[in-house]
């Protein structure tokens, strides 16, 4: 059975607003990362910081965050016992930190195991002396579990999706289905996805991937998706070896205490020596709005200015000066460490892993060796249409569901379809009692800080490509 789900990102934020523990989830592209932003800005703006985290290193980049595991401090541990949950009270600024936080956000929680998040349940309960679900918290688990799945280490057993941890049944969480989609504009590549979703990939599939596709290379210029580092690194070294001129090295800059700064830097797309030369393939690593670029938005170095940053010409004829920028993880207002460095990265080939989150216009995809659940949607749901798409070749795993995540899907869409018409019932000021309760909860002021006034944490909606 299919839900019709008008789940909108402004009934979502209503939702997120009323102080419900909060899944939001939808398709890539429909907007999930802009609705949290303008969530954590419609806090900020009442002087409540949210407590931004990821479940990995490269997601908390993303997010300018930390990762879930430092923040509430269990680490590399998967489980907690309730004395080593004590314990965690010995360090106080990890102490501190947890106990005046209000709001939590874990974003792609797709990539979280249960058990992971069952101790991070349990931390915030003994940090937080309350035995609430995750201490009382707000929760907002962001995320779409058709995207890449949580991995085990070598020597633990196959891990499970997040979902199947007992704290996500005891947060008792609202579903958001975000229905709306800013990404694809091609109503057969949409419903080619479509299918996929569904888990009904067949021979008829596949011949429909085929008819709308071009096989093979249909671009030089075109970025690679592989499933494998190895075979990104050699496409980028033999391209940038290849072309002729000057080579500029860019070193990362860094600062804060070591363990962070070595997080952000294996979170960051740019890499710590960044080698460019005119003519080098490069994509964006970072979002700056008012320079007209994002995370995945690709183009041309054309020259390097006098001060020897470089100009790159995007595929639109934008010519943008990619000057220095900065990530950082935050403590509240406190950066704890920072990297800085050109957001920039060869993008000849990168792989299907690192480019969850991104936009691109066109992609050349190889999902011949891919391994892994989620790996083929992942990168085939890059593109905005089968016109921007060319493949290498695939295998049967690429256009495979995980079978738990079939089941699961049907259940979150009937969860969103009630979480929808309640919100529909709702009369605007019951929501805006809900609204107000929620942020004196909170300990936040009822008049808008002078910095939202400002427009410090400003979005814009045209530009929400990350989802």
């Amino acid at each position: 059975m299919r839900y019709d789900l008008p789940m909108t990102q402004e009934q979502a934020l209503l939702v997120l607003k009323s102080g419900a523990n909060v899944f939001l989830t939808g398709e890539p592209g429909s907007g999930k990362t802009h609705t949290v932003t303008r969530y954590v800005a419609y806090l900020r703006e009442y002087g409540i910081e949210p407590a931004i985290t990821a479940s990995t290193g490269i997601a908390a980049t993303h997010v300018g965050g930390m990762t879930i595991h430092a923040w509430s401090g269990i680490g590399v541990r998967k489980s907690l016992s309730r004395d080593e949950a004590e314990s965690l009270a010995d360090n106080d600024r990890l102490a501190a930190r947890v106990a005046r936080a209000t709001v939590l956000i874990i974003d792609e929680i797709s990539m979280l195991d249960a058990a992971t998040l069952s101790a991070v349940d349990l931390a915030c309960r003994a940090l937080r002396r309350r035995e609430s679900p995750f201490g009382g918290l707000q929760i907002v688990l962001v995320g779409d579990f058709f995207q890449l799945p949580p991995v085990a280490r070598e020597d633990e057993p196959p891990a499970q999706f997040a979902f199947h941890s007992s704290s996500w049944e005891d947060a008792n969480l609202s579903v958001c289905y975000l229905s709306e989609q800013y990404r694809q504009d091609d109503p057969a590549f949409l419903s080619f996805l479509a299918t996929l979703r569904r888990g009904a990939a067949n021979h008829e599939t596949s011949a429909a991937l085929r008819a709308g596709v071009k096989e093979g290379v249909r671009d030089a210029h075109d970025t690679h998706l592989y499933a494998h580092n190895v075979d990104v690194d050699r496409m980028n070294e033999n391209h940038l070896t290849a072309l002729p001129g000057e080579s500029h090295a860019f070193v990362m800059e860094s600062h804060g205490a070591k363990a962070l700064v070595e997080q952000l830097k294996r979170g960051c797309l740019s890499p710590e020596r960044l080698s460019l030369k005119t003519s080098a393939r490069v994509l964006f690593t970072k979002n700056n709005f008012e320079n007209g670029f994002v995370n995945g938005t690709l183009g041309e170095v054309e020259d390097f200015a006098e001060d020897g940053y470089p100009l790159v010409r995007t595929r639109t004829g934008r010519l943008i000066h990619a000057l220095p920028m900065e990530w950082s993880i935050m403590d509240g207002a406190r950066a704890l460490a920072r990297i800085r460095q050109v957001p920039l990265k060869l993008a000849w080939a990168i792989t299907m892993h690192k480019s969850q989150g991104m936009t691109l216009d066109v992609a050349t995809v190889d999902l011949s060796r891919a391994f892994e659940y989620g790996q083929g949607y992942v990168a085939l749901s890059r593109v905005r249409s089968f016109a921007g798409l060319s493949l290498l070749g695939w295998n049967e795993r690429a256009l495979e569901v995980h079978p738990d995540i079939l089941a699961r899907d049907e259940d979150f869409r009937a969860h969103a379809a009630r979480t929808a018409a309640a919100l529909a019932g709702r009369a605007p000021a019951a929501q805006n009692g809900l609204e107000k309760k929620f942020i004196t909860a909170c300990g936040g002021k009822m008049k808008k800080s002078n910095a939202a006034r400002r427009g410090r944490w400003r979005t814009r909606r045209k530009f929400s490509t990350r989802g």
